[in-house]
């Protein structure tokens, strides 16, 4: 196979989404690369600004934005597509008729680390999928191995990393079901799978087909071989097996908290973390870690930002970002962990834009742990809000947060976490968690 280098040197590529969460790196390091680069996008420039500005060196970038046309997809040598690209998108469709390969991002990447034999670690799943890839960052890296990580990183690249590939490296990848599709494109799945856990989720991008949903994250097993492995969380793993056992070519592992050391103590909080613990567990003894090393890095791990993540206590009062809770399962694994007794200790901001998942359960788990609710406006949040005819609906994070901690008693806590998706108010989960965040440090 050629190398990286000579692959994109003097190669057509055609972009289609830039996106503001760290494609305008890997854009920049195709065009120092030598590639010639078609970049479209279906927001305005306005809107891309903080990324065209930082793609302004490169002159030789010709840019669509605003619209695609179907002639960007025409004579491309390579189609990268943005995650969630629509998966009837007429202008991927236009290029597949032409016999253009298309491939994404961290799919791409992958296809020179397997050409180089470096190890694949790939982590997906409904919840849990952040929080595992960071256990086993801290596990390798505690074991001494240099550890490559790239995922649902904000502004992060993951093909400037390619100059840092060699045999003694190993790759860790996050990836969502969009990421996977990529893989799919590749033909490959990496070399250790962790399937952590599976609900419903994205269902407004799959049309509310959850066979779909799952398909394409069963590509992170799908092309592997005798000698991988496969680590499938306890929750996921009856379904997984249900509908591809005859698929999975892989030695298996089902991980489940009760694997754990009866005496294993975590600083991260909630069963689910424990179920994650053990996904982490499995997959660092199929890299041959010992036990002690995988079990020092669990007991000391801190958690992620925007996971339940403690930012400060204030006059008694302990303040929580959770805003990567973007789906009801995630927000009541939350309220259990933070309140498990069901004291009605926490004051709940939530809601947000519709994914048209399922809500059963989310009021119920509210009314059982929360004090007060606050809702965020948002197309989720109409429909639910009949079920809390009592909170009132804040037009901004701002004025939620203030009637939060202004009802707040010593030995409470105030938690953002959301059940839905951030867009309309927020430019995505992270900007709502960094506002949360300067909110919650400019409290006097």
């Amino acid at each position: 196979m050629q190398s990286w280098q000579e692959f994109f040197s003097g190669k057509r590529i055609t972009v289609i989404g830039m996106g503001l969460l760290g494609g305008n790196e890997d854009i920049s390091f195709l065009a120092r690369a030598g590639a010639h680069l078609t970049v479209t996008d279906l927001k305005s420039e306005a809107e891309l600004a903080p990324s065209l500005e930082k793609l302004g060196q490169f002159s030789d970038i010709r840019y669509t934005l605003g619209r695609h046309d179907f002639s960007d997809f025409e004579e491309a040598d390579l189609v990268i597509q943005a995650p969630a690209t629509p998966k009837d998108s007429p202008y991927i469709l236009r290029a597949r008729e032409r016999g253009i390969p298309i491939t994404m991002w961290a799919g791409l990447f992958a296809r020179f680390a397997r050409a180089q034999q470096v190890p694949i670690i790939g982590v997906t799943g409904t919840r849990g999928k952040t929080t595992v890839t960071a256990m086993l960052r801290d596990i390798c890296s505690g074991a001494g191995r240099r550890v490559i990580e790239g995922g649902n990183i904000p502004g992060s690249s993951i093909l400037s990393k390619l100059p840092e590939l060699s045999k003694g490296s190993t790759v860790l990848l996050e990836l969502d079901s969009w990421k996977l599709q990529g893989f799919r494109e590749e033909h490959l799945s990496p070399s250790i799978a962790v399937f952590t856990s599976f609900y419903p989720d994205h269902l407004n991008y799959y049309g509310g087909d959850m066979d779909a949903y799952l398909a394409d994250k069963a590509e992170i097993f799908l092309h592997q071989g005798p000698k991988d492995t496969l680590v499938i969380g306890e929750q996921a793993s009856d379904l997984i097996l249900k509908n591809y056992s005859d698929r999975i070519r892989a030695r298996r592992a089902i991980a489940s908290s009760a694997d754990l050391p009866q005496d294993l103590r975590l600083r991260v909080l909630g069963e689910h973390n424990r179920d994650n613990a053990a996904c982490a567990l499995a997959a660092g003894r199929a890299m041959e870690i010992p036990d002690s090393e995988i079990l020092r890095a669990l007991r000391e791990f801190a958690g992620v930002p925007g996971r339940l993540e403690f930012l400060r206590e204030w006059k008694g009062v302990k303040i929580y970002n959770d805003t990567t809770a973007t789906t009801p399962t995630a927000t009541m694994a939350g309220l259990e962990a933070l309140d498990p007794e069901g004291k009605r200790s926490i004051l709940l901001i939530m809601g947000g834009a519709d994914k048209e998942l399922p809500l059963e359960g989310l009021a119920e788990a509210a009314k059982v742990h929360c004090k007060k609710i606050f809702l965020l406006a948002g197309s989720g949040t109409e429909r639910i809000k009949s079920q809390f005819a009592q909170s009132p609906v804040y037009l901004s994070l701002a004025e939620a947060f203030r009637a939060a901690t202004e009802a707040a008693t010593s030995g409470e806590s105030v938690v953002l976490s959301p059940a839905f998706a951030s867009f309309g108010m927020f430019k995505n989960e992270y900007d709502r968690g960094a506002q949360f965040k300067t909110l919650a440090e400019n409290l006097k």
